[in-house]
């Protein structure tokens, strides 16, 4: 049993697929598979939730009056090659991928991945789930540290991501991926 607040790595012989996702346990903690090994996090606290609500909220109001696309907030499944199954804290798709969308998640690339850091994940967010968006082609990669109270916007540039800003307190971030929308970093955390 994981101690509270920790990730496990589950590891066997036999490798897992992105599939697997599919199959876990339905026990409110969370499971990918990332490079074929299952990974399971115990369910977030309110420090992660209220950020994520706020974006979700934020990016929802946009996409009501400007209908670019849609915005999906976890748990949603994200399978984007036969070993990565993912669960990412936000998604959108713009309407030109919505195909990629099915009945059971997301299979495919979306056009941003919002991961909001855990202790239990922050390695992993930089770290192993980073480069498969990178590989994946996920061209807009948010990480939103509620420690640090910041966002971090990055780009895929050359395979690789680039910081293209790092917003915090008292700032307002206006991502180029939303034209016209605002979004004041202080509200992520009120």
């Amino acid at each position: 049993m994981a101690a509270e607040g920790r990730a496990v790595v589950v590891r066997r012989a036999a490798r897992y697929v992105a599939e697997d996702i599919w199959d876990t346990p339905n026990d409110g903690n969370r499971y990918e598979v990332i490079d074929g090994d299952l990974y399971m996090t115990p369910p977030p606290v309110v420090a992660h939730q209220w950020p994520s609500g706020q974006l979700h909220i934020s990016i929802g109001g946009y996409l009501r009056v400007h209908p670019i696309g849609v915005i999906l907030a976890a748990p949603i499944g994200l399978t984007l090659d036969g070993l990565n199954g993912l669960q990412p804290d936000l998604v959108y798709v713009s309407n030109e991928r919505r195909h990629i969308i099915g009945d059971r998640g997301i299979v495919g690339t979306p056009d941003l991945v919002v991961e909001i850091l855990s202790p239990s994940t922050q390695a992993r967010d930089r770290g192993i789930k980073w480069r498969r968006y990178a590989a994946a082609g996920v061209v807009h990669y948010w990480i939103v540290a509620p420690l640090t109270l910041t966002l971090e916007e990055y780009v895929l540039v050359d395979g690789g991501y680039e910081l293209r800003g790092t917003h915090g307190a008292g700032a307002v971030f206006r991502p180029a991926l939303f034209p016209g929308l605002e979004i004041p970093i202080d509200a992520l955390w009120s």
